[in-house]
């Protein structure tokens, strides 16, 4: 039987009154559906403690060939915060949340690895390498928000960290072959400043049976942009557009990328061949 949270939750999720709960549940689904993206901290700091728990936790997921090709920077320092805010745009949140995480694709320890054991190195220079260890960071940082969630904390992902990765590099102390492909903000909450759940597409958007088929994707796309722009109007955001013009925008020149229309020549000057 649905449960009034369960029905809560998927109609946030969704945005759309005709989303119908899934009959599968559990503690974990219903932390997850919860997820919303927090950017508005109180000062209290996160411990050591909840620190290490969530660390256990991003390395508690899967790695390609267990190469274990990601590192993670923490951040604590109120200057060195500033400054990462500065270098994603003056984002305010990243200044206020007391910890920021930053999720590094690492191929510089797997190179170590081959001068140490005294053996070639030459695939790490192969577009594939970079991806693994994207990726690797990546579900590792996923892992970590599940878990820094489950200790009351929120989080925010910051992609635009990638806009200046020279200067991201040069305040961590990155080595070559590393980069920084986004950061995370860590802290408690400010509930006098709550955050909302924003809506996903119908799973029809998403989810292919046996094959994709973009024309099967049409009439969620339209349901989804009715969901946000429900979403906009509840939050008083001032966006133009439905979400499928919003996105277009967002595709729709170098000019749109915010700097990271250079991350190619940015990934080769961090000594990452991409062969």
């Amino acid at each position: 039987m649905t449960s009034p949270q369960q029905a809560q939750l998927t109609l946030a999720r969704y945005g759309d009154p005709a989303a119908v709960p899934t009959a599968a549940w559990s503690p974990l689904i219903e932390q997850l559906l919860g997820h919303r993206s927090v950017r508005a901290y109180l000062p209290e700091p996160v411990s050591d403690e909840q620190l290490a728990a969530i660390i256990a936790a991003a390395q508690s997921a899967s790695s390609s060939s267990n190469l274990q090709a990601w590192s993670v920077v923490a951040v604590r320092d109120p200057a060195s915060r500033a400054r990462l805010a500065e270098f994603a745009g003056n984002q305010s949140h990243i200044s206020e949340a007391p910890l920021h995480l930053v999720w590094i694709a690492d191929l510089a320890r797997l190179e170590k690895l081959t001068q140490l054991t005294q053996r070639p190195g030459a695939a790490l220079d192969y577009l594939e390498m970079f991806l693994v260890a994207a990726v690797d960071a990546a579900l590792a940082a996923q892992n970590a928000v599940a878990a820094a969630e489950s200790l009351g904390l929120g989080t925010v992902y910051i992609g635009a960290l990638r806009n200046r990765p020279d200067d991201v590099a040069e305040l961590l102390a990155l080595p070559p072959k590393t980069i920084a492909i986004f950061g995370l903000c860590v802290g408690t909450p400010d509930p006098a400043r709550p955050a909302a759940i924003k809506p996903r597409p119908p799973q029809s958007v998403v989810l292919h049976h046996e094959r994709y088929s973009l024309d099967a994707q049409e009439a969620g796309i339209e349901t989804y942009n009715a969901a946000m722009a429900r979403f906009y109007e509840a939050q008083n955001m001032n966006v133009h557009g439905t979400w499928a013009v919003h996105s277009s925008k967002r595709v729709a020149g170098p000019e749109a990328l915010s700097g990271r229309d250079t991350l190619v020549a940015d990934l080769h000057k961090r000594g990452f061949a991409l062969k």
